[in-house]
């Protein structure tokens, strides 16, 4: 079991940045992948981007070159740096972590709202 509770979400000025962070209750170094994945209303849930255990990444077509993740393990936390923010980046933000070995396994924070004014 995994815990994951997101922070940093709030209301912010179209053009400004926040930093959300996920504190992990295990070690993440031993979790293959950690993500950050957004749900506006009425839309579904998708990809925002994604580190492997290793440190590669991947993201979203429409935050690509505004938005950066990264881990630190020894701290069991990821971070979505998210600049140049847009009103259609107002979403819901959820963290989720990813085990595939030994068994497929996968865990989903409560959620944070993140609200960006035009």
């Amino acid at each position: 079991q995994v815990l994951l509770v997101e922070s940093g979400g709030g209301l912010v000025q179209a053009g400004g940045s926040l930093r959300l962070s996920c504190a992990a209750s295990k070690n993440i170094f031993s979790i293959d992948f950690m993500a950050w994945y957004r749900q506006a209303p009425g839309k579904q849930r998708e990809l925002v981007a994604i580190i492997s255990k290793e440190g590669n990444t991947n993201f979203g077509d429409s935050v690509k070159g505004r938005f950066a993740i990264s881990r630190d393990n020894a701290k069991n936390t990821v971070y979505l740096q998210m600049n140049s923010l847009k009103p259609e980046d107002t979403a819901v933000y959820y963290c989720n972590a990813k085990i595939i070995w030994p068994r497929a396994e996968e865990y989903w924070g409560q959620g944070t709202q993140v609200t960006v004014s035009s």
